[in-house]
């Protein structure tokens, strides 16, 4: 069971760290917090759920001295919570925006002080007294939200950012007050210092909650596709209505340049719509009578009628977003590095600043300077660069990567498909268009049966499966107008065929290797195979004799070739698996540029060659449709679905690509390793601030002001770096 949390008051990575910890040690619970989501991801046991509940969690959250609310689905009817919450995230923003604006006026006379302080003058210009009445509203006031952190930190027996900033400031205004009312010899007052760098860090704080918040535009923007009111038919009577008050069945209309409110099957009309908002897919898609539409596309045509098949958080819509919510708020397990640092660094960086303050002390005999020194080490130690590298760049690539038509399950694939050397594609419905058409049937000349007699029983063997192959024969069927005869005990053999009871006879329809094992002669399955042909052989027998041969050609996709001379530019070998014959699979392998072809393939085979390749160290990618595929695609590394289609093939694979478009696959992989890119870098930079900054400050070569700007600006340049990624552009 899970339940999702909406946190406010995190400052830092050591705040989310605190707070998973404490939720952590609750019994059966697993807890992931993201600093740069500001939620919180909760996963228990069933057998729990009647002591662990969200009021539970909540409780837990607060008494460790942040806020916390129930995350609310938008496209369930609670959807106004959802609204109200991102009206006070704004309001909240809009006021810290004023407090920053406030803040930075009063600095200003310090910031001409400090100008003159370069040319050697400047301490005096302004009277102590008021620098104090400037200084004091900034550290209080402006600051208070820095000790009301630091307070619920310390009560809750850890540290964060706040403490560092509230001690760091404090020991410089505390300082400059004492030098001013008890007058020490030589010495200067820093109420700038305190000031400047308390403006600056919430300067910082302000530009990254921008930052963060145009990082998750993306998902914003998928939400906004959903109109908020239809138009429900009743009695061929037209009525707009709130979107909550639409339910499964309900008749609706889509007018020309609406957009369809929730997913439904046209009763009445025909159109073309506009699904590039969730495939990427520029050309609009006819829709007649029977053809499913989906909310958040655009009719451009004309008006279409329609019946409500999936509502609120049931459609494909909602399914897409929470899948790119889930995603942006999981966790890469590069994060597992940073998280022990987190978790550590606080109180590490505590005890370089009191070391800081005993060493420069002794040695320069100076101990205001001494102070100063350990007051710059507290200030630029601000772990929030760190804390934001990972998922920064995991909303924003996750966030793209939705935008595109493709679907992250999870931070953890998208990672592993940043290593992917090898892919394996299926050929039916994925390398091919998986409509294939009966080019031939040939019947045995012992056969007394005609060919429509023959195609009307295999057609009937076909009628209950769903595979591209059998619904091909039956519409072959169809398009000659025969009647389908009844068959009894059908039974489906995994890849290979079907059988069943015809007239009180047995027939099987299916692969050679298929009728060979149900004891069928081989000599006259192998009489009807014919010249090599690309087309898929399918044999038909009733008892224990072979009757005919149906030729069935399938067509490769344009994108095909494109993709494999793509994937080879990224280092990765394609393969071709597939369950038809050696000649059909070294056709279109050859067509789409493939090498290594693997024919024949039963399901467990297709897992087994995805072992074998991981046993000899090769990360596996699978890219199939997921059902008869699913055995491999469940062991790959990583496994893509191809085209979405329906809301149940958000869970089937680890990446969902929601155009039949096989360039999306390399598109996947490209976006992958440029998220990574972006995440080392990300680590890099915080890692190698704090490293060359802590000793930098703690030698003097650094201000306490010059330290506020530095972390501030750490902060923004991990976010802003990030952001890049918006850049990326898609192959299709």
């Amino acid at each position: 069971m899970t339940i999702d949390l909406n946190i406010a008051g995190m400052t830092c990575a050591a705040c989310a760290a605190r707070i998973e910890k404490v939720l952590n040690r609750l019994d059966g619970v697993s807890a992931q917090v993201n600093f740069a989501t500001e939620t919180a991801h909760i996963e228990f046991i069933e057998s729990v759920a009647s002591v662990i509940s969200a009021d539970t969690l909540i409780a837990t959250v607060r008494r460790v001295g942040y806020d916390a609310t129930l995350a609310v689905d938008p496209f369930l009817e609670a959807d106004a919570h959802a609204r109200a919450d991102e009206e006070k995230h704004a309001a909240t923003l809009q006021r810290e925006g004023n407090i920053l604006l406030v803040a930075a006026l009063l600095c200003l006379p310090f910031l001409w002080q400090m100008i003159l302080m370069v040319t050697g003058y400047g301490h005096d210009i302004l009277p102590s007294w008021l620098q104090f009445l400037l200084a004091a509203p900034i550290q209080f006031i402006a600051g208070a939200r820095f000790y009301k952190g630091a307070w619920h930190a310390l009560r809750s027996g850890g540290a964060n950012m706040d403490v560092l900033v509230a001690l760091g400031t404090s020991c410089a205004f505390l300082l400059s007050l004492a030098v001013w009312l008890w007058p020490l010899p030589g010495q200067h007052v820093y109420f700038e210092a305190s000031a400047v760098v308390i403006t600056l860090v919430l300067f910082g704080k302000w530009l990254e909650a921008r930052a963060r918040a145009r990082a998750s535009v993306a998902l914003k923007g998928l939400i906004a596709l959903q109109p908020n009111t239809v138009l429900r038919l009743s009695n061929s009577v037209v009525e707009s209505v709130p979107l909550t008050r639409i339910r499964p069945g309900d008749a609706y209309l889509v007018r020309v340049g609406d957009t369809v409110p929730v997913d439904g099957t046209v009763t009445t009309g025909h159109s073309a719509l506009n699904e590039a908002m969730l495939t990427g897919e520029s050309l609009p898609i006819d829709k007649s009578i029977g053809d499913t539409v989906f909310a958040g596309t655009v009719n451009t045509g004309s008006a279409l009628e329609c019946v409500a098949t999936a509502v609120g958080s049931a459609t494909l819509l909602a399914g897409i977003v929470r899948q790119v919510a889930q995603a942006q708020s999981s966790r890469a397990p590069i994060q597992r590095l940073v998280d022990r640092v987190a978790a550590v660094f606080v109180p590490a960086v505590l005890a370089i600043a009191v070391l800081t303050l005993i060493v420069n002390g002794f040695v320069l005999g100076d101990w205001v300077q001494a102070l100063l020194r350990s007051t710059a080490v507290l200030v630029i130690a601000c772990p929030c660069a760190l804390g934001l590298a990972t998922p920064a760049a995991l909303i924003v690539g996750v966030g793209r990567a939705a935008q595109v038509g493709i679907l992250i399950k999870n931070a953890e694939a998208l990672e592993r498909a940043e290593r992917i050397d090898t892919l394996l594609f299926d050929k039916t419905g994925t390398l091919t268009t998986g409509t294939p058409h009966l080019v031939e049937l040939c019947l045995h000349p012992s056969s007394p049966l005609d060919e429509n007699t023959l195609l009307s029983a295999a057609a009937a063997l076909e009628q209950g499966v769903n595979h591209p192959l059998a619904q091909a024969i039956v519409a072959a069927a169809q398009a000659r107008g025969l009647a389908l005869p009844e068959v009894a005990d059908v039974q489906q053999h995994s890849g290979l065929g079907v059988s069943a009871g015809l007239n009180g006879e047995t027939w099987r329809i299916g692969s050679p290797t298929f009728l060979q094992a149900q004891g069928i002669d081989s000599t006259a399955i192998e009489s009807l195979s014919g010249a090599e042909t690309s087309a898929t052989r399918v044999f038909i027998a009733r008892d224990a004799q072979c009757l005919g041969l149906l030729l069935l050609a399938d067509t490769i996709r344009d994108s095909a070739a494109p993709t494999m001379t793509a994937l080879r530019t990224q280092r990765i070998t394609p393969y071709l698996v597939t369950g038809d014959h050696e000649t059909a699979a070294r056709s279109i392998a050859r067509l789409a540029g493939i090498d290594e072809v693997r024919a024949q393939q039963l399901p467990q085979d297709k897992r087994a060659l995805v072992v074998a390749l991981q046993q000899a160290h090769r990360v596996v990618g699978m890219v199939g449709d997921g059902v008869n595929d699913a055995p491999a695609l469940a062991q790959a590394d990583v496994s893509f679905a191809m085209g979405a289609g329906s809301g149940s093939a958000l869970t089937v694979a680890d990446m969902t690509l929601l155009r039949n478009d096989l360039t999306m696959v390399a598109d996947a992989i490209d976006l992958s390793r440029a998220t990574l890119r972006k995440i080392r870098q990300n680590l890099f930079f915080a890692f190698v601030y704090n490293v060359l900054g802590i000793p930098l400050a703690a030698l003097g070569f650094l201000s306490p002001v010059l330290a506020g700007a530095a972390m501030a600006l750490s902060s923004v340049s991990v976010v802003t770096n990030a952001l890049l990624l918006k850049r990326w552009r898609s192959r299709g």
